[in-house]
């Protein structure tokens, strides 16, 4: 069985780059940002969601031109050759395109690992020199930044919540009616809140308490009421 090759797919052109060695390693990392608020008298800090941050894709790619290499027939390199001329073509994937004016939209296969990204970083190291001088391998360095936009985030993420437009914590003195006329601009549109956070008692507040604050115009899921 043959072995499988890495492969970065430029999506705007369809042109497809093989790793001339697949990576020894990768790694793949993904962080969230939470916001912190302290209320007196809690042993902690109330944590709130804010957003994801982009995910990156890590490895080190090795090239070689120290040896011809062959896959089945065909040359993909003499011996000796500028390893810079197949560096150009990782560079390459930096380059703004004309058409989007943007750098392209990658896709980084190999085996189950499908990643969406953009090329960020190549940190080029030169490892092997022939006696003129000229470089014959080289380690590269790269990172993948994850490619998200709001078309890709609604295709494939279904919020239970996309209803709401945000997450509020209760301030000190706070009432349905403050927030109400913070958020909407007017105190007689509190309903909405608190209804969606099931509060019967819209006067009894209690500090640190986490509010979901539905966007307008809101429907009453059991009476079907619009409030605008």
């Amino acid at each position: 069985m043959p072995l499988e090759k890495a492969t970065i797919t430029n999506t705007v052109t369809g042109e497809r780059v093989s790793v001339m060695f697949n990576p020894e390693e990768y790694s793949v990392n993904k962080d969230l940002t939470y916001a912190q608020s302290a209320v007196p008298g809690l042993s902690a800090p109330l944590l709130q969601f804010v957003h994801g941050n982009m995910g990156t894709l890590e490895m080190e790619l090795f090239l070689d031109t120290y040896e011809a290499h062959r896959e089945g027939s065909k040359v993909l390199n003499e011996q000796g050759g500028d390893v810079r001329d197949l560096l150009r073509k990782i560079l390459a994937l930096m380059e703004i395109d004309r058409t989007t004016h943007a750098p392209p939209v990658l896709l980084f296969t190999w085996a189950s690992l499908s990643f969406t990204c953009v090329l960020a970083r190549a940190s080029q190291r030169f490892v092997m020199f022939r006696p003129d001088g000229t470089p014959v391998r080289a380690r590269v360095q790269v990172t993948f930044n994850e490619f998200r936009n709001a078309k890709l985030e609604a295709k494939e993420i279904k919020r239970e919540t996309a209803d709401y437009s945000k997450l509020r914590l209760v301030g000190e003195g706070e009432t349905l009616s403050s927030i109400a006329n913070d958020v909407y601009r007017d105190a007689r549109l509190w309903r909405p809140i608190a209804i969606a956070n099931e509060i019967d008692e819209p006067r009894a507040l209690a500090v640190g308490t986490q509010l979901l604050v539905p966007q307008l115009p809101f429907r009453d899921p059991e009476t079907g009421e619009v409030m605008r």
